[in-house]
C-alpha cells in the first residue's frame, strides 16, 4: 500500500477509460484517499464513488482561479491534508500551425498550462504547511520530440510549457519537501485516441516503437504512482518517458 493515509487530488480523471481514472484507481488500491475533479460534478461523484468509500468527486474548470480555490479549500475542509496533486487535465486538437486560431490556443493553454499553474498555486500553501507534498504534471512526447500524433503546435507548446513549469517549481520547492516531477507519455489507447486510428495507421505508428505496442493508461498510471509515492523520495524536477521506446533521447 504505496499511499495509506494520503490524499490524492487527480483532475480530468472522470473519463472512464482515461489517464487520469487509471490513476485514480491504482492510487485507491494502494490506500490513497482520492480526489475526483472534473468538469462534469456527476461524473466527477461517480467516479469517485466507483472507487468505494471515502473518495470524492467535486467540479471544477481548472481554467478558473475561483473555481480551483473553492474545490481545493473543499477537499482540505473534508480530509485535512493534500499530499499528492496529478495535474492530469488537459486537451488536444489536431490542428496545423496556420489554422490555429486565437480561441484555440486559449482553450488548450489554459487547460494544460494555466490549470497545472493554478492547480499547484492552490495545493502548495497546504503542502508548504505540512513540510511534504508531491506534485506529477501530465506533459507529453509531443513536447520532446515537436508534434505528437494527434495534437498540434499549440498543444506542443502547451505541454512544453508543462515541463518548464515543473523544473521551476521544484527547484523553488525543493527545500520545503514539496517534490514536482512530470510524465511524458507516448500514445496512449484511450477513447480519445482510439476513435482517431484506423487499423492501417494504428500499424504503422506500432512499428516504430521498440516495445511494439501502444501504451495503456495504467502504463501512465503506474508511473504516476511511481512519483506519487514515496519510492521516488529523492527524485524531483525529472521528466519521466512513459512512451515504449517512441523516443529515445
Amino acid at each position: 500500500m504505496l499511499l495509506q493515509g494520503k490524499v490524492a487530488i487527480i483532475t480530468g480523471a472522470a473519463s472512464e477509460r482515461g489517464i487520469g481514472r487509471a490513476t485514480a484507481i491504482t492510487f485507491a488500491k494502494h490506500g490513497a484517499r482520492v480526489v475526483i475533479l472534473d468538469l462534469d460534478e456527476a461524473a466527477a461523484r461517480d467516479a469517485a464513488s466507483a472507487l468505494g468509500e471515502g473518495h470524492l468527486g467535486l467540479a471544477a474548470n481548472v481554467a478558473d482561479e475561483a473555481q480551483v480555490k473553492r474545490a481545493v479549500a473543499q477537499v482540505v475542509e473534508h480530509f485535512g491534508r493534500i499530499d499528492v496533486l496529478v495535474n492530469n487535465a488537459g486537451i488536444t486538437q489536431p490542428i496545423k500551425t496556420l489554422d490555429i486560431r486565437p480561441s484555440d490556443y486559449d482553450k488548450v493553454l489554459d487547460v494544460s498550462l494555466r490549470g497545472t499553474l493554478l492547480m499547484s498555486q492552490a495545493v502548495i500553501p497546504t503542502m508548504r504547511a505540512q513540510s511534504s507534498g508531491s506534485i506529477v504534471c501530465m506533459s507529453s512526447v509531443s513536447a520532446q520530440r515537436g508534434g505528437g500524433i494527434f495534437g498540434g503546435p499549440h498543444y506542443s507548446a502547451a505541454k512544453a510549457g508543462v515541463l518548464g513549469l515543473g523544473k521551476a517549481m521544484a527547484r523553488e520547492f525543493g527545500a520545503e519537501q514539496i517534490r514536482v516531477n512530470s510524465i511524458a507519455p507516448g500514445l496512449i489507447h484511450t477513447d480519445i485516441t482510439g476513435g482517431l486510428m484506423q487499423d492501417d495507421r494504428r500499424h504503422a505508428i506500432i512499428e516504430g516503437i521498440p516495445l511494439g505496442r501502444l501504451g495503456a493508461a495504467q502504463d501512465v498510471a503506474n508511473a504516476a504512482l511511481f512519483l506519487a509515492s514515496d519510492l521516488s523520495s529523492y527524485l524531483t524536477g525529472i521528466t519521466l518517458d512513459v512512451n515504449g521506446g517512441m523516443l529515445i533521447h
